[in-house]
């Protein structure tokens, strides 16, 4: 009983996304207490169970299924990087938002896509391949896209920023895999709740940045939701275009669609406020990314939910 209750509080997460941004917007300090150092302690606790729910099998099915991973992994950090860089340039975008929506777009695809691919009745087991293969290869490629691309608007410290991606993201993702090697039982039982709190934690990393950079969000909410929109519609739209034309099902052609279209906007925010702490900007497209890709999501999750 208490598990479905959870897993419940969990598949709304598009909603409490919505809710907890316009709270923050409203009512900033209702999310303040949270902190900058928390975010970090945050995305700790988010791959650590995203760990715990992964095995050895679940980065070896790259070896299996190398066509249905690859695809999403290489549409993954292609075409959003190229859409983020595109739509900043084609708005001609304040540098801080710029270099905001190009950070994200170089991110890899956030755990909140596996419960979205679950609600769209497509591929879980490549859902959680490809989000965990994604996540191991930005500790290089995010670094080296974000520097690539944003790296005419500010200076990018490459390898500062591979540092804190290696501490924040593989550390506890191996923690948690290792957990549930050697713990299989306990990672079991834990796992059941993983996802709900990572649920938490997202929505109030998202709370803290929205309600910190509230003022600056209002001032360009119109750009600002335009440009972070129209990259993960792109991001959506292309990624099932694109497997489609690759030749594969319905349910891979959606797996990769959700794969690209939503990001990991969280490791974009903590990434935003260490190492573009001079752009305060930089910080809000990534809290805006995240409230936006699950809407997108979810709506999408309702209408394949809907067919076979």
């Amino acid at each position: 009983m208490l598990a479905n209750c959870f897993r419940l509080g969990t598949n709304l997460f598009p909603v409490w996304s919505v809710l907890v941004a316009l709270i923050a917007l409203w009512w900033p300090s209702a999310f303040l207490w949270f902190g900058k150092d928390a975010i970090t302690v945050g995305l700790g606790v988010i791959l650590l169970g995203m760990g715990l729910t992964l095995s050895v099998d679940d980065f070896l099915r790259v070896l299996k299924y190398p066509k249905a991973v690859g695809i999403g992994v290489v549409l993954q950090f292609i075409i959003m990087p190229v859409l983020g860089w595109g739509i900043g340039y084609l708005f001609d975008l304040p540098k801080g938002l710029a270099v905001g929506l190009i950070l994200v777009s170089c991110c890899p695809g956030g755990t909140a896509s596996n419960v979205v691919v679950f609600l769209a009745r497509a591929d879980v087991a490549l859902s959680v391949s490809m989000t965990a293969i994604s996540t191991l290869l930005a500790v290089v490629l995010t670094p080296l896209l974000t520097e690539f691309y944003a790296g005419q608007y500010v200076p990018v410290d490459a390898w500062a920023m591979l540092k804190s991606i290696f501490f924040v993201v593989i550390l506890p993702i191996a923690t948690g895999v290792t957990l549930n090697r050697f713990f299989s039982k306990v990672a079991k039982q834990v796992s059941v709740y993983s996802p709900f709190v990572s649920v938490l934690f997202i929505i109030l990393i998202v709370g803290f940045v929205m309600a910190a950079n509230r003022d600056r969000i209002l001032e360009n909410i119109g750009i600002l939701t335009a440009a972070v929109a129209l990259l993960h519609i792109g991001g959506f739209s292309l990624g099932y275009l694109l497997a489609k034309l690759a030749g594969f099902d319905a349910s891979v052609c959606r797996t990769a669609s959700i794969e690209v279209g939503m990001q990991n906007s969280g490791l974009g925010s903590a990434l935003a406020i260490k190492h573009f702490g001079n752009l305060p900007m930089a910080v809000t497209p990534c809290a805006l990314s995240a409230v936006t890709h699950c809407i997108l999501g979810s709506f999408l999750a309702f209408l394949w939910n809907k067919k076979k």
